[in-house]
Parts: C-alpha cells; structure tokens; sequence
C-alpha cells in the first residue's frame, strides 16, 4: 500500500513511522512529506532510507492513506486534495474535529463512526482520547452527567521546541515556546485564552468528549496544566453518574475496556505515572475512589504516552480500521 506521512519530520510524524512498523501496517511505499525546508532529506523507516517530498508530489502518486501531523493550516489546505485523489486521510490537528461530517474516532470507542463516504477522519485531542477509554463504558453502563478535569501534561505536548525549552532551562538556558519558564514551574496554559477564559485546549476537551461518546448533554469543566516532564500526560477526572453503581464493578467495567490497564494498588505505592506510562500504548487508571461530596461520584487518575495513544497510535489504530473495512489497500 502507498502511504504518506504528512509532517513526517515531527515529533509525531516521527512516532507514526515508528507505530506502522511496530504494527506490521502493510506500507509498500512510503511518501514522507514535510514542509519545504525538509525536502531532499531522508527518514529512515523499516531499514530504508525514504526522501522527504512535497505534498503535490504525493497527491500525484494517489496515495491510498496519508497520516497528517503537520498542524492545522496544512491540515484545513491539504486533506480536501488529498481526500479528492482518493486518498483516506486521518488528521491528527484539531482543524476537523468539529466538522459534522467528519468523525472523530478512539477506535476502541466508535470505530462505526467510519462510513465509506468518510475521506477525512480527525484524530481527537490527546488528553480527549486517555479520558474518553476508560469512561466510555462507565457512560454506557450508568450515564456520565459531569466530568470535572484537570491535566497535567508533559512538554511534549507542545512539540519539538517545548522539549527544547525544557532542556535548555535545566542546562542554565533559556526559550520561547511558553511565554514563562516551564523548569521547577506549572503553567495553567494550554493553547490560546478565550474571551470566557477558557483555553482552546479545555474547550476541544469539552466538546470532543461530547463528540466522541455521543451524548451532547454530558457537561464538562476542564483545566489543562503544562508541567515539566518530557513525556506522558496525567488526569485527575471527577465523574458524577447518572445512575448509582458499585465501585467494583466500576473498576471490572474499565478493566475489560481494551486499551485500558488498570493500576490501582495504593497500599503498594502502585498508581499510573508518566515515567511507567511513556513508550507504551495503554491508558492507566488508578487511585479508582467515590467522591462521597455528590451523589454517584467517582475519582480516577489516569496517564497515558501523549505522542503514542494520544496522537500516534490512535492515528495508526484508524488506519488498521480502515484496513479491516476494506476501504484502503
């Protein structure tokens, strides 16, 4: 099969080469695309060397799927030609998410969501897809009517140059991609301000979580944080229920949930962090508790590898969707 990578020179282009070889992705030819300033150069992927292109040059090789990471401009120029060449694309920028006619897809979730006529599906927010796994059979189970959020996620989150910042600030330097220092420091700061004085990122949370499980009732208060660690992102998640539940069977519901690993011996020290999450394509939960301060309230944490299933792997578990439908090969 021909596949592009778009943005294949990123922090998670980089990760999608590595995940389709991982999983055995049936890519006879690779189209590696990045912006101008890379091509000619090469990246290496299943012990070959491939040379970056142009995205014209793709879309007139009629790739039969193209993996974007390249933000959301390119994303909003180049999916729709892609798309019109016959190409499936999936999108992992936020430009798409919201758009009615396309879907917004945690394969373990809502893989129906994918129609034939779907060209272009959207990759969700990456702290959207580690809180969406393992509530959507608590949701299914006993109706989720709140969700109160709050992240942590690590610099990766903010890309190659968040790295960059973090590294440089611990060698006695400096950098510009968070408008204050992230080393020894939190950042309540995700995305641009909105004139209610919610971030972009709180909000793409509220409204693809609504999205992804169906159900536009479901409220959500989100607080996305930046903290410094390189890799792995964390939630602290407050769920109030619908409908009354046993806290074992809370916890057996999201254990059964693929995708989902269940951490949750506090008396052993054991609980989901970034360190044990980082390089893994699981979501972990743990410190599973009743909030006692509402009726059908429950606490979780939950971390997960943001560049893995939080844009990387899901991206590539769509593809493997599309593959099993038989609508690329």
């Amino acid at each position: 099969m021909l596949v592009a990578v778009v943005g294949a020179t990123g922090l998670v282009g980089t990760k999608m080469l590595r995940v389709l070889e991982e999983r055995n992705f049936p890519v006879t030819e690779l189209l590696p695309v990045a912006s101008e300033r890379s091509w000619g150069k090469k990246v290496s992927f299943r012990g070959k060397e491939w040379t970056v292109m142009s995205a014209d040059e793709a879309i007139a090789r009629k790739p039969a799927l193209a993996l974007f990471s390249a933000g959301g401009a390119a994303s909003g120029e180049l999916a729709p030609r892609f798309a019109a060449a016959g190409c499936r694309v999936v999108d992992n920028s936020s430009f798409w998410r919201m758009d009615p006619e396309v879907p917004l897809v945690v394969p373990e979730i809502n893989p129906d969501a994918i129609g034939p006529e779907n060209y272009i599906i959207a990759n969700p927010n990456c702290s959207t897809i580690q809180m969406v796994l393992p509530l959507a059979p608590l949701h299914k189970a006993y109706g989720i009517k709140r969700i109160v959020v709050s992240t942590y996620q690590s610099v990766t989150g903010a890309g190659q140059r968040g790295i960059e910042q973090l590294e440089a600030e611990r060698a006695g330097g400096s950098g510009t991609k968070f408008p204050h220092p992230i080393d020894l420091n939190i950042l309540p700061h995700i995305d641009s301000f909105l004139p209610d004085g919610y971030t972009k990122e709180e909000m793409k949370m509220v409204n693809e979580t609504r999205k992804i499980l169906g159900d536009s009732s479901i409220a959500v208060s989100a607080t996305t944080v930046r903290v410094p660690v390189k890799g792995g992102h964390s939630e602290s998640v407050n769920v109030e229920f619908l409908k009354p539940f046993q806290l074992g069977d809370a916890v057996q519901l999201m254990a059964d949930m693929p995708g989902v690993v269940i951490q949750d011996k506090p008396e052993e020290n054991l609980y989901p962090m970034p360190l044990t999450a980082w390089e893994k394509d699981e979501v972990f939960v743990g410190r599973i508790r009743r909030d006692p301060s509402v009726e059908n309230g429950l606490n979780l944490w939950c971390v997960s590898d943001n560049i893995r299933k939080g844009a990387a792997t899901n991206a590539v578990q769509i593809a493997q969707v599309l593959l099993e439908k038989g609508w690329i090969a």
